[in-house]
């Protein structure tokens, strides 16, 4: 047995009191969980602590939290791997274990404790996606049969056991509330990639076309990160984005595919980004439409431009060269000529490969 401290944040909204900090003495193996460590606190010390959980097997979702500022789930945490990581937070000059801090997940308001409402964060946006099958035509006499290969493409979004701890964890949410989200979006790609859906180019206009869709998210891999079932909700993301602007071109108000073209020619042509060229090509592709730009690209150019600004402020532009298209600073020796080779045989080789089911030949 060792001695654990977990430093629980507190929160009763009816009292009216502000958030607090409790700590907790919990007697426990190490390799038990984190969750094992908070039922000790609530059955001991405090019965009023309040924690979601059910299978207590990383099955339901039911006891998502933040340990040390990471999203995840309290059952599946094992209390000697969250102090590790306390104690290496808290630097060389601590004496002893630092507490362990359990938080409620982030991105979603607080019921009490570590409850907090999933309806209105994670369900609602759920929802928002369509998450069900809609096929066409006349339906079989029979079942719906489908390959086993094409089942393996929607195998890693159908693990998602909805916990919401990429939810808690997605910094677009953060910035933007208003965000479908990860969960949402890799629940759509389940049934985008799902040869049974008689809805794919509706389901990817109304994504790509919503200004909190799929090109809202910020490719930061938090969700990535997160998820304690290895869905990577943003891979299903950029698969959809994928779908949506190379085998559908649909051309969204919200300018995605034509910046994701615009930065993929940038990389194709120079082997490292000129954001000069990334801006024109974005809103004004072509040679043609630079020389008599549509009102729109007019538009979106200009809303860039304290963009632009701040990145000349920041350092992100090191030079005025950089505005001006073509110039800028090389990466060193033939370095640029390499990251050409390598985008070139992307090109040439594309493949993708769902990391969830690796058969024994591959």
């Amino acid at each position: 047995m060792s001695d654990f401290t977990i430093k629980v944040r507190r929160y009763q909204p009816e009292s009216g009191d502000p958030a607090y900090y409790q700590a907790f003495d919990v007697e426990l193996d190490p390799t038990l969980s984190v969750l094992d460590g908070l039922l000790q606190a609530r059955d001991r010390d405090d019965g009023s602590l309040a924690v979601r959980c059910s299978c207590r097997a990383a099955i339901c979702g039911s006891c998502g939290v933040k340990v040390n500022g990471q999203s995840t789930l309290a059952c599946k945490t094992r209390l000697e791997d969250a102090q590790a990581i306390a104690n290496k937070m808290a630097g060389d000059s601590l004496e002893g274990n630092a507490p362990i801090v359990i938080e409620p997940m982030g991105n979603m308001s607080v019921i009490k404790d570590l409850i907090t409402d999933m309806e209105s964060t994670h369900w609602e946006k759920f929802r928002r996606v369509t998450p069900w099958l809609i096929p066409d035509g006349a339906p079989p006499e029979r079942e719906y049969i489908v390959s086993q290969e094409a089942m393996v493409d929607v195998t890693q979004a159908v693990a998602c056991i909805q916990c919401g701890a990429c939810v808690s964890a997605c910094l677009s949410l953060e910035a933007d509330p208003d965000f479908i989200g990860p969960a949402a979006l890799a629940k759509a790609y389940r049934f985008v990639g799902d040869p049974r859906d008689g809805r794919t180019t509706e389901r990817l206009f109304d994504l790509a076309n919503d200004p909190h869709g799929i090109y809202d998210c910020t490719h930061c891999f938090s969700c990535v990160e997160a998820c304690p079932k290895g869905v990577a909700p943003m891979d299903q993301i950029m698969r959809l984005r994928r779908i949506a602007g190379h085998d559908h071109e649909i051309d969204d108000l919200n300018n995605g595919r034509r910046h994701e073209l615009a930065f993929a020619k940038n990389i194709e042509r120079y082997g490292t980004l000129d954001e000069s060229l990334l801006l024109q090509e974005s809103y004004a592709p072509g040679v043609k439409a630079k020389l008599k730009p549509t009102p729109a690209a007019i538009k979106g150019l200009l809303s860039s431009l304290p963009t632009a600004v701040r990145g000349i402020r920041t350092g992100k532009m090191r030079s005025l060269k950089k505005l001006i298209p073509g110039i800028h600073p090389k990466l060193p020796g033939d370095s640029q000529k390499r990251v050409r080779a390598i985008y070139a045989h992307s090109e040439a080789h594309r493949e993708e490969l769902n990391l969830y089911v690796l058969g024994e030949d591959e």
